[in-house]
């Protein structure tokens, strides 16, 4: 079996139109095999919008591998969405939730050897009564439930010339200084060290830390979360004999020959990470959520109400989440490091 789970997302987003697109080039640009957790009828009349006619098949995650050189594979959700594009509607949150439910479980399961999550919107999610705060929280609940162990969620934003992970992530700017823990940059800092060899195929991987303040503190004129966190969290990784090195001026980090140095980038809040990744690689960066014991990417970009159901949506996010799902789990299960 070699067939990924692709989770819907929002159905009212760009999510069913662009897994569209990625299937109509899954020969042009190579795209792995994979079934949408969906709903059929709304996939179709969204590829209609579009102007495509898109032979899509009900099947069970078992078949769809050999089903998706000739049709969509769409594994049928009990329940389904109200068709209206571009307006995020609180009563489709229980087939949102069941497609993402429903995906992990079919990779701990072992009928999918990844999830692939399309963008959903948070807010009217909340608005029926979801209890997370994301995505990725869900998801680490998920993986704990299903395997009695708790699960510490990483994000990873991963471009073909940069990988960053913000240490920090939805919180106040404001707010950064008081979270931020030597025992959280350890922690962020052993996880993405041990994904990256276990799924990225990195024998050795070679952290570069940030630090939080401009000129990384300037020796304490600037601040001295420099010294009293982040220099004390790299001693222990070191310690550990992973290869972290900081910490570093961000504004020197992300030019050509200082990526050259590093295979990945612990950045000390949200906006220090993802500004630099999405200003390299906007349409071909993902989303990868290190630390669960299955492997998950996403599309890094929300789900787009404003184009939803013009057909003018791009699938190049997602096509890149599809394919690093596949090397990631072809690397896990067994390819080897490099």
């Amino acid at each position: 079996m070699a067939v990924l789970a692709l989770t819907s997302g929002d159905p009212n987003g760009i999510g069913p139109e662009i897994a569209v697109e990625a299937w109509l080039r899954r020969e042009r640009e190579r795209v792995p095999a994979f079934y949408l957790l969906g709903d059929p009828k709304l996939l179709a009349a969204r590829a209609r919008q579009a102007g495509h006619a898109v032979p899509i098949i009900e099947t069970g995650p078992r078949d769809a591998e050999r089903a998706f050189a000739d049709a969509l594979p769409v594994v049928a959700l009990e329940n389904a969405f109200r068709d209206e594009a571009g307006v995020a509607d609180p009563g489709n949150a229980p087939g949102i939730i069941e497609a993402i439910e429903r995906g992990v479980a079919d990779v701990l399961e072992g009928r999918a050897d990844a999830v692939v999550t399309c963008p959903i919107a948070k807010k009217s999610l909340y608005e029926a009564g979801f209890g997370f705060p994301g995505h990725t929280e869900f998801l680490a609940h998920l993986a704990a439930r299903a395997t009695g162990r708790n699960a510490t969620p990483v994000m990873l934003l991963a471009g073909p010339d940069l990988r960053t992970v913000p240490v920090t992530i939805h919180i106040p700017l404001a707010d950064v200084p008081h979270t931020l823990t030597k025992d959280m940059i350890v922690e962020t800092g052993r996880i993405t060290a041990h994904d990256l060899t276990r799924r990225f195929g990195i024998a050795s991987p070679r952290l570069a830390i940030a630090g939080l303040n401009p000129h990384a503190g300037e020796g304490g004129a600037i601040g001295r979360e420099e010294d009293n966190i982040v220099r004390p969290a790299i001693e222990v990784l070191r310690g550990e004999g992973i290869d972290a090195f900081g910490p570093l001026p961000a504004d020197t980090m992300f030019h050509p020959a200082a990526r050259a140095r590093y295979d990945v980038a612990l950045c000390m809040y949200h906006d220090q990470a993802l500004i630099p990744a999405k200003a390299l690689a906007f349409d071909e960066a993902v989303n990868v959520t290190l630390g669960l014991p299955f492997i998950r990417t996403s599309p890094d970009h929300g789900t787009a109400f404003e184009i939803a159901g013009k057909g003018i949506a791009r699938p190049d996010s997602l096509i890149a989440a599809l394919k690093l799902a596949r090397t990631l789990a072809d690397h896990e299960s067994g390819a080897g490091a490099r």
